[in-house]
C-alpha cells in the first residue's frame, strides 16, 4: 500500500493531518483527517470511497486498528507533550549510543494503552523504540524506528517504522520516502470535504 501524509503544525494546539491512500485500487482514495489537541479529545474523520461519505471516528474507538494494520487510530494523532504525564526510568545503551528510557501515561480518556515506555537517543532525542502496554498493563506492541535522516537545520525523521503486535504475532512496516517541509499548507486544507477530493 502507498500513502501520503500531509501535516500542519498549529501554534497553541495539536497538529492537523490527512493520511491518504493512493494505491492499490481497492483502498485508493481512503483518507483520514485528524485534528489533534493538546488537552481536549482528538477529532478524526474517515472517508471510505465505497460508501462515498465521511464518517467520524468515535473517541471510544481510537484504540481500533487503522486499515487492518497494527497501528491504532490514536497512534496516528500527533503526540502532544500535554497528553501525557512522564517519568524518567534510567539510562541504557542502545547500539553505539546511550538512550534515556522514560515512561509516559495517557492523561486523556479512551486511550487503548495504560502506559508507554520509550528509548530516546540522548544526543538527537530521536525515539528508537516504544513499548505499548494495554489497559491490563500487558505488553501489547513495540514500535521500532530507524533509518533517521536530518532535514532543515536539525529536524530528524525516521524512514522505517516497524510495529509488532506481541499478542497477535502480526506486524506492520512503514517505509517512508522523502519528507517535504514548508509546503505552504494552511488550516483550510484540513477539512472534511477535502477528503472527498484528494487525488
Amino acid at each position: 500500500r502507498e500513502m501520503k501524509i500531509y501535516t500542519l503544525e498549529v501554534d497553541g494546539d495539536g497538529d492537523k493531518s490527512i493520511t491518504y491512500f493512493s494505491s492499490p485500487q481497492d483502498v485508493k482514495g481512503t483518507s483520514l483527517l485528524t485534528w489533534s489537541h493538546a488537552l481536549e479529545a482528538d477529532e478524526q474523520w474517515l472517508f471510505l470511497p465505497a460508501l462515498k461519505r465521511v464518517k467520524r471516528v468515535s473517541s471510544s474507538n481510537k484504540s481500533g486498528s487503522f486499515m487492518g494494520s497494527e497501528f491504532a487510530f490514536e497512534d496516528l494523532a500527533s503526540q502532544e507533550v500535554e497528553k501525557y504525564t512522564y517519568r524518567y526510568l534510567f539510562d541504557e545503551s542502545c547500539g553505539e549510543k546511550t538512550c534515556f528510557v522514560s515512561e509516559r501515561y495517557p492523561a486523556y480518556e479512551n486511550s487503548g494503552y495504560s502506559r508507554q515506555v520509550s528509548w530516546i537517543e540522548q544526543d538527537t532525542y530521536n525515539i528508537i523504540k516504544t513499548e505499548y502496554y494495554d489497559r491490563g498493563d500487558n505488553l501489547l506492541k513495540t514500535l521500532t524506528q530507524s533509518d533517521y535522516k536530518k532535514y532543515l537545520e536539525n529536524t530528524w525523521r525516521a524512514h522505517t517504522m516497524e510495529m509488532v503486535n506481541h499478542q497477535s504475532g502480526k506486524k506492520t512496516i512503514l517505509n517512508w520516502g522523502e519528507y517535504k517541509f514548508r509546503q505552504n499548507l494552511n488550516k483550510s486544507f484540513f477539512n472534511k470535504n477535502r477528503l472527498k477530493t484528494l487525488r
